[in-house]
């Protein structure tokens, strides 16, 4: 067997290995079955996989650009079977033909394909996933989730032979870390804090800024009751200016992350387009989930599920915007508001159910927070705050859509800023993203 095999197919090419997106119970359906036995099949290290998507509105395309043996594995060592179903995309990792390790994600690209300019040109991000590092040779299949259908189809695959000569043994860049911890990393969910325009001269701001905007998070129900599942590295990544690129304004800055303004021309759009940039900062501390802090005063930031939330440290709703990120990148929470100029054509189709636990268009509405709506509650419910308000219940409007989506809460933190916390349903939906690390 080669050392390292690839298998660069076409989703069309693999449309048999076609699995659904949920059972409707929120699992993913596999060939899966008990526990896996974490010692049996992995090394306490992690392995980063770094890929290209490449393509366009109609076709997507995939390919591996190396491979990088980094810090500890840190997530649990317990679940490691992806339940949620969560993502535009999800990979499965076989061992002898056994499913032993899985997990979902989104990608800013794949936002990107449903923007009308990815109808006119084609082109490419990088995007970092990571394993726990095999002892064997294990088989990799990465899967797209089709919006037409809802499903996932493989998108590519390929062998990893741990032994192969061209993965990387060490970070080829580890920056100053400083953390906070309250305890084992297996047993917490860890969360990398990547400074993103501040120079090297500039990182005790960083530190200050990074510590006030985590400290609203634990303000807020549920991570004030569960602050101690929570280890917090702090990454002095330097760059070679203070603040980041603003095309809007001529202003352009070279910056270790190459965040950007005006994401898909949206002025509030603050993203990093390649994700392993922030992938290579964090290559030498602990992480399950990554978040930037970027040293601009401008409103903005951006959330991606599985990949990352960026904000910035000095606008005056920077501690709630970055919460908001957080929402999107860590739990998988979708936006709630449907007023606000957005880039995406048809994010949602009517009969495909959102994969997002906090919103519905009520094709599967048993699927998510059907169980939590008393008796009583009509649905749709009314929006009338003064009957409705404080009521878990089905309103319309969520998901950029005025019409034909729904969302759990008259008012709720992924609707908007001044919303005085999370809504029940994406309380829940936090918390078992928390377990799931955590247990």
């Amino acid at each position: 067997m080669k050392k390292l095999l690839f298998v660069l197919l076409s989703a069309a090419v693999l449309s048999c290995r076609d699995v659904p997106a949920s059972n409707g119970d929120g699992t993913v359906s596999s060939t899966f079955e008990g526990k896996v036995d974490y010692q049996e099949f992995f090394t306490p290290e992690r392995l980063r996989i770094d890929l290209e998507l490449a393509g366009n509105a109609s076709s997507q395309a995939i390919y591996l650009k190396g491979l990088q043996k980094e810090a500890l594995w840190s997530a649990s060592k317990i679940n490691l079977i992806d339940t949620f179903g969560y993502g535009q995309y999800f990979y499965e990792l076989f061992s002898g033909g056994k499913l032993v390790y899985s997990h979902g994600f989104c990608t800013l690209f794949d936002e990107w394909t449903t923007t009308a300019q990815a109808g006119t040109v084609s082109m490419s991000a990088g995007q970092s996933i990571w394993i726990p590092m095999p002892k064997e040779t294990v088989h990799l299949v990465i899967y797209q989730r089709v919006r037409s259908t809802g499903r996932f189809t493989a998108l590519t695959e390929f062998d990893i032979d741990p032994t192969d000569r061209h993965i990387v043994p060490c970070p080829e860049s580890v920056w100053p870390a400083t953390s906070s911890l309250s305890g084992d990393p297996s047993e917490k969910v860890d969360i990398a804090i990547v400074a993103e325009g501040y120079t090297a001269d500039n990182m005790e701001k960083f530190r200050s800024d990074a510590r006030r905007l985590v400290e609203t998070f634990f303000s807020l129900e549920p991570y004030a009751s569960r602050r101690d599942d929570f280890n917090l590295w702090f990454v002095e990544s330097a760059s070679a200016e203070n603040g980041v690129t603003v095309p809007q304004n001529g202003v352009w800055r070279n910056t270790v992350l190459a965040s950007m303004f005006d994401t898909f021309y949206i002025d509030r759009y603050l993203t990093v387009w390649d994700h392993s940039l922030i992938a290579r900062a964090a290559a030498g501390v602990p992480h399950d989930a990554l978040i930037v802090v970027a040293n601009e005063s401008k409103y903005g930031g951006g959330g991606v599920y599985g990949s990352y939330a960026l904000g910035t440290a000095d606008n005056k709703l920077s501690e709630v915007v970055l919460v908001h990120e957080f929402g999107h990148s860590f739990a998988g929470l979708a936006d709630e508001y449907y007023t606000s100029d957005v880039a995406y054509e048809d994010y949602y189709l009517p009969g495909i159910e959102p994969w997002e636990p906090n919103i519905t268009n009520l094709t599967d509405f048993g699927s998510k927070w059907k169980d939590m709506v008393a008796a009583g509650t009509p649905v749709p419910t009314p929006a009338d705050p003064e009957k409705w308000y404080g009521t878990v219940g089905v309103f319309e409007g969520a998901g950029y859509m005025a019409k034909g989506c729904y969302r759990p809460y008259y008012e709720c933190r992924m609707l908007n800023n001044t919303a005085p916390g999370f809504c029940p349903v994406c309380r829940k939906a936090i918390n078992d993203m928390i377990d799931w690390y955590v247990k």
